[in-house]
């Protein structure tokens, strides 16, 4: 297998089959950044930017975290379908 074909990334691969991402890949790709980065935070830093910014398990802030988990459940399935292109 030539080196190219193994460090191409899903998403790459997914755009050479011709297919592009679509408004939800691209919004469940924001929100999985936006939960990787506030976990990156609570890690190092102990701050958790949701909580921050919206209150400590308030309303909105306990939706941002479910629309994270439902971006991240996509994402598996987006995934599955970028592997089954290749």
């Amino acid at each position: 297998m030539p080196l190219s074909q193994t460090t191409a990334s899903p998403v790459a691969d997914y755009r050479s089959t011709g297919t592009t991402l679509n408004g939800l890949d691209w919004v469940a790709l924001v929100l999985m950044i936006v939960g990787g980065v506030n976990w990156g935070l609570v890690g190092l830093f102990g701050v958790d930017l949701v909580a921050t910014l919206f209150g400590p398990m308030s309303t909105l802030s306990r939706a941002v975290y479910v629309l994270v988990g439902l971006a991240a459940l996509y994402g598996i399935v987006l995934a599955v379908k970028c592997a089954r292109k290749t």
